[in-house]
Formats: C-alpha cells, structure tokens, sequence
C-alpha cells in the first residue's frame, strides 16, 4: 500500500461516566471513499475529533499513515479535515482567510488561488465570508483543507447545504481525489448520498463499530443503503448484519 491509510483501533472515550465511544475499530484505505454513519449520539464526531488530536482518547489508538496526528511532521499537507463550517471569520473575504491559512500551515501564498479554482469559488474570493450561503462556506472549508495538498481528507457532513448540483460536484471531486491513491473519510447523514458516493462503510452505533466493509457487500441482494441501515440499528437481540445471517455485527466487522 502505497498511500497514506487510517487505521483506528481499540479506541474508547468517557465523558462524566458516560461511554461516548467503545472499542472502536476500523480502516479507511488509500483510493477509496469510505463512508462514516451511525444515528445521531452514535459517537462519529468524538471518534473523528479523536483522530484529528483534538479530542484525548482514554484508550486505543488513531493513527494517520502509521502515526498520531500530533506526531506528523506537516499536519497539513497530510490530513485536510473539515469539522466545523464555521470557522472562518465572517468579516474577512474567502481570499484573506485562505492566505491566512497558507501562512499558518508553511504553504505557499499561490495555493490559495488554486484551491479556489479546484472548489468553484474563484469568483468569490474577494466577498466577506459572512456573505456566503451554507454551500458556498461548504466549498470555502473543503479549499482550506486542500490548501497542503493532503493525502487524507476527513470530512463531515461536506454535502449540507450543497445544491443537486453542487452535490454531484462534490461526489465527482471525491471520487477524482480517491483515484490518486488518496484515502476519504466522510461523515454524512445523507444516506442518498453516501449510497451514490462511496466505495466502503464503517457503521457506528452506541459508541461502537457495528459493521465495516464494502458498499456493495452491505447493501446485497438489492437493499438500499436506507433500508440497511435503518435495519441494522434498530436490531437489538439477533445482531445480524444485512444480507448474512448468522453472522454478527462484531465478527463483520472485524472479518
């Protein structure tokens, strides 16, 4: 394996006496789009703040092409991560922001141009960030993650407030940056979507892996995506994933 994997493992958070996420194993690999879902209170955003360094674990490990994120020499031109749309300040034009950013992470004052132009906002550059509809600060946050010219994006939710055609935008650049041996690690509650858009699935459910692999594995025998996943939550005593009876969600998932 040539790229730059993700590879989590054993990973457990408590917040005040409350398992937020236990035992959580899996891999999203380079050259595929690899889909992160679970209901709400699930444990996807602990588990992805966990493995941008920005949450402490209390056990197991999250590790970026073999090492923590805190231990990667350039962050930045690794991981372009995307968990908050509202990051940017509202009163500096998308232009300043990205220049800023250039200069907080080593990078080149031209690349601000260039991942404007690579997310559609070229026209934009000189208008407030306050200005901007919840698309256009979608596109605005997926350009400051490009700005190193990562190996791994992690991204969640990239697709709210995207129009049909801003979504079908995003699935083609996704696909495109995959198909470089780069590894994509997406959060969506747009089962749509992630049905359309990804090559593998890691399901999380009461803060632990349920089911891990394949789209087309998870979704046999003409499931839809929806109708998997909405049957594999809500099954509490035969714990079975879709289209393999017998077998359990952790012996799948760890298969």
């Amino acid at each position: 394996m040539s790229g730059t994997d993700i590879q989590v493992s054993g990973l457990a958070k408590r917040f005040a006496g409350v398992d937020a996420v236990t035992d959580v194993t899996f891999s999203a690999r380079p050259g595929r789009v690899t889909g992160f879902l679970g209901p709400n209170g699930a444990g996807k955003s602990t588990t992805l703040r966990m493995l941008l360094g920005l949450t402490r674990p209390d056990a197991g490990t999250a590790l970026i092409g073999g090492a923590w994120y805190r231990d990667l020499e350039e962050p930045s031109s690794t991981v372009g991560a995307v968990l908050d749309i509202a990051a940017a300040h509202p009163a500096m034009t998308a232009r300043g922001h990205l220049r800023t950013y250039c200069a907080l992470g080593g990078h080149e004052p031209a690349n601000a141009a260039r991942v404007a132009e690579l997310t559609g906002i070229s026209a934009y550059l000189d208008r407030r960030v306050g200005s901007f509809s919840t698309g256009m600060r979608q596109r605005l946050s997926l350009a400051t993650a490009l700005l190193g010219d990562p190996d791994v994006l992690v991204l969640d939710e990239p697709s709210n407030g995207l129009d049909p055609a801003g979504i079908v935008w995003l699935r083609t650049f996704l696909r495109e940056f995959a198909a470089g041996d780069r590894t994509v690690l997406l959060s969506s509650h747009v089962l749509t979507e992630l049905q359309h858009g990804v090559d593998d699935l890691v399901l999380i459910d009461r803060g632990h892996v349920a089911w891990e692999g394949s789209l087309a594995e998870f979704t046999a025998h003409g499931t839809s995506l929806e109708e998997a996943f909405l049957r594999l939550t809500s099954e509490t005593a035969s714990h079975t994933a879709p289209g393999a009876p017998g077998t359990t969600h952790a012996e799948r998932a760890h298969a």
